[in-house]
């Protein structure tokens, strides 16, 4: 009887709370003299990463820290930063990973919103921390990374990091949540509209993050993994406890460029990296000079903006296999993959990189992935065409927002989490994105994807990057408006690129209005388009 299967208990010897801590305990015994780290002169084994990672965690909690405590970072991706990932959570508290490249007024609102307790800051921030103290009326204990391959900055706290590796106890106790449900990690999403919010993590979801992910790229044990995410957006995809956990070498690199990268390519043997497409394009728009030829296929997770066709064909051609993942700030990093299917084998270059652009099916651990009709909730049809918004049920979905129930409720309605990207459903199942839903264009009634006119105007040759938004017209409402990044030497014209378009699209898709520009884009190579909004707005204005 059901009441038999029901009479056990949880015990000690059964039932372990999940956390991504564990991995490196594992690591640290089974491996131990595997280099863990490379960066410039540095090398550390897995032995050495878990006594440095003890001794700090030892010392922040004789600073006081402890469970449910806020600290906040602000580094560069260097071996501090990915120890951080380990040392924070290990006293109880939240790891608060901050976007180096926000003002100090985001900053501010940031550490004040989050109520940190502590600061550890790169040097190279330090200006961006005193100004954000200041605009608080309140200053936080400080400690510094200071590290010689950056570009310096002013000492402005007690002590340093290596201060807290030299004083901390190398037997420090190791211990994980008393509850896999506790809080691991606090991310403030991009504040595109109004404020960022903070994103809450558990240990459970960060854990079976890390055990979805090698399942869905194929990832071996021992991979070299370029750290070319930043580690402060989603905690670097999760990768710094799926690459503890698979005992890989983590290459650190503090400033991603395509020379750089196909150099540590050539030095270290990079097998795997991840990346925004404005990574991909960088690799394809390396000069011929700068570039290493690759001796090994390299693997290249990407994510953000869906990459255009003509972009994964180059990125394909040079030696590097890109598998397009989807996910957001909310679902712990990627979720959703192009899962490569045996009969795309036979298609054409220009086919196959055209599907690898989808999103696609749900990782491992993804519970459902779905398009819904945002007005009745229900499943749009698997057609290809009928445009649905992106809801998530997982595990891999966070704790709500910190400290903002409504938008908690908001986000959670209807049972599962609501992505704001508006979607297709082909017939194999794989989702489509076609927009975030504040991006959709509506010219005279007519729906307009953004994405699906930034992809025509990347196969033009001299492209580099685009990006569409909705510019006001008085006649039509809206019409497409495209910033463009030109490839250096280019003499295109906007007559010359609109007349490009008029070859690829109907005529209510064509930009009416080109701009040459560099593109605003985030810490993680994402275009700011609320920028570009902004800017269309004002053309508008101007010639109203």
């Amino acid at each position: 009887m059901q009441k038999h299967f029901e009479a056990f208990g949880k015990r000690t010897a059964n039932h372990v709370p999940l956390s991504p801590l564990s991995f490196l305990e594992r690591t640290a015994a089974v491996f131990p003299a595997r280099t863990a780290v490379i960066y410039e002169d540095r090398r550390h084994t897995w032995a050495e990463v878990f006594e440095r990672v003890r001794r700090v965690a030892s010392r922040l909690a004789r600073k006081g820290i402890g469970p449910g405590d806020t600290v906040s970072i602000l580094a560069a991706n260097t071996p501090e930063l990915f120890e951080l990932h380990f040392a924070v959570p290990l006293t109880g508290a939240v790891l608060n990973t901050i976007n180096t490249r926000l003002e100090a007024e985001t900053v501010a609102y940031i550490l004040d919103h989050s109520d940190a307790r502590l600061v550890i800051a790169d040097t190279a921030f330090s200006n961006v921390v005193k100004d954000a103290f200041e605009l608080n009326g309140k200053t936080l204990p400080v400690v510094d990374i200071a590290d010689p391959h950056g570009p310096g900055g002013d000492r402005i706290g007690d002590e340093t990091y290596e201060d807290l590796v030299a004083g901390g106890d190398p037997d420090f106790a190791w211990r994980g949540p008393e509850d896999e449900w506790h809080a691991l990690a606090l991310n403030y999403t991009s504040g595109t509209s109004g404020r960022p919010k903070g994103v809450v993590y558990h240990h459970r979801g960060a854990y079976l993050m890390s055990m979805g992910t090698p399942l869905a790229w194929d990832l071996p044990r021992h991979p070299v993994y370029l750290y070319t995410v930043p580690m402060f957006h989603c905690n670097g995809w999760g990768h710094a406890w799926t690459m503890t956990l698979m005992a890989a070498t983590i290459v650190c690199i503090r400033q991603v460029t395509g020379k750089t990268v196909f150099d540590r390519i050539a030095e270290h043997g990079v097998t795997h990296l991840g990346g925004a497409p404005i990574v991909l394009s960088m690799l394809v728009n390396t000069p011929e000079e700068d570039r290493t030829r690759l001796t090994a296929p390299v693997r290249i997770l990407t994510a953000g903006a869906p990459p255009p066709a003509s972009v994964l064909a180059a990125t394909k051609a040079l030696g590097f296999e890109v598998m397009q993942v989807y996910g957001l700030t909310e679902t712990y990093g990627h979720v959703v993959q192009c899962l490569w299917r045996e009969e795309w084998d036979e298609l054409s270059p220009e086919e196959q990189a055209e599907l690898q652009s989808w999103q696609g099916v749900g990782f491992p651990m993804t519970e459902s992935v779905d398009v819904i009709d945002r007005e009745t909730g229900v499943p749009v049809p698997w057609d290809g065409s009928t445009q649905g918004e992106i809801v998530i049920r997982g595990n891999t979905v966070m704790k709500g927002y910190y400290k903002n129930p409504e938008a908690t409720e908001e986000a959670f309605s209807g049972g599962h989490f609501r992505s704001g990207d508006a979607a297709v459903r082909h017939p194999n199942g794989y989702v489509q994105i076609r927009d975030r839903l504040k991006d959709v264009i509506i010219s005279g009634g007519e729906n307009i994807s953004s994405v699906e006119v930034e992809g025509v105007l990347h196969r033009h040759p001299d492209v580099m990057l685009a990006a569409v938004v909705a510019l006001p017209d008085e006649k039509w409402g809206e019409v497409p408006c495209a910033f463009v990044e030109l490839k250096e030497g280019s003499q295109e014209t906007e007559d010359g690129l609109i007349a490009f378009c008029k070859q690829q699209m109907a005529g209510f898709k064509r930009p009416k209005k080109i701009v040459f520009t560099e593109l605003p884009k985030t810490a993680t190579g994402k275009i700011q388009k609320y920028v570009l909004r902004q800017e269309a707005r004002a053309f508008a204005n101007q010639t109203s």
